[in-house]
């Protein structure tokens, strides 16, 4: 096994963290969790073979496995590690992990987490599921850009420069300039990553935030019309029953328990 699939759309549940010490009494361990996930930072030189796949093991070196997972260590002495045993729920996303990874310039900040999350074991629970949960989306993105797909830089830059501005006039040469690339490149790369075209993507950002405002904030009508960029009324409204199915009043009763027919 070399790689795989974790979801971390919720902190892990903590059964056990701390300091291992292996390869005194055997040099040998073959073991499996059946139930929990194994995560280690490594502190020395051994092999691991994960149902079947062997793996180097190095210090700096960070492992994930699986619940139900044969593995089987040989060490070269006294080698110690940090560990924790997780249940990890199956809420978000999959995330296509590599078992065995360099944490690389992480290693600093995993291993401070993993410090972290040990000390607060006995005392602090919660404390030690946000520490290994930070640790979890940090390994997670571990891989190198370029073995990782993602957006091309001038789409991502594209998207920060829209959700900052959602409220100010937005055209596409102007989100185009700030990504510094052209109208139509940016065009054919927008569609590459998302499906859809630039000004799409403007409309459903204004008017998902608006959705959000009108049911959540006590904001006026106008405010929220003129937080998402679209400060006519008439247009306001239009867009909210093309792209909500009702109207800005209708999709704040909503907030309240009300229906539709019965908002003032």
């Amino acid at each position: 096994m070399r790689d795989t699939e974790i979801h971390l759309g919720e902190p892990p549940v903590v059964a056990n963290a701390g300091v291992g010490v292996h390869g005194v009494a055997s040099r040998t361990d073959v073991f499996r969790l059946p139930e929990l996930w194994q995560l280690h930072l490594y502190q020395y030189e051994a092999e691991l073979t994960v149902d079947g796949t062997p793996h180097t093991i190095r210090p700096g070196r960070i492992s994930l496995v699986p619940p139900g997972t044969t593995v089987r260590y040989r060490y070269q002495g006294r080698s110690e590690h940090l560990y924790a045993h997780l249940r990890i729920a199956p809420v978000g996303p999959p995330r296509t992990v590599p078992v065995m990874q360099d944490a690389g310039p992480e290693l600093p900040m995993l291993t401070g987490l993993l410090l972290q999350a040990v000390a607060s074991a006995p005392g602090e629970p919660e404390r030690t599921r946000a520490e290994i949960w930070t640790a979890l989306w940090r390994i997670a993105h571990l891989a190198p850009a370029a073995e990782r797909p993602g957006p091309h830089p001038a789409v991502t830059t594209a998207v920060a420069y829209i959700e900052a501005n959602l409220a100010a006039p937005l055209t596409v040469p102007a989100v185009a300039h700030a990504a510094g690339v052209s109208h139509n490149h940016l065009t054919r790369l927008f569609h590459a990553t998302t499906g859809g075209t630039v000004v799409a993507y403007i409309r459903r950002r204004r008017l998902d935030r608006a959705h959000h405002l009108l049911r959540a904030s006590t904001l006026s009508i106008p405010a929220v019309a003129a937080s998402v960029g679209i400060p006519d009324l008439q247009a306001f409204n239009k867009a909210c029953r093309r792209e909500l199915g009702a109207s800005p009043r209708a999709l704040r009763g909503e907030s309240h328990g009300e229906t539709a027919l019965g908002t003032p």
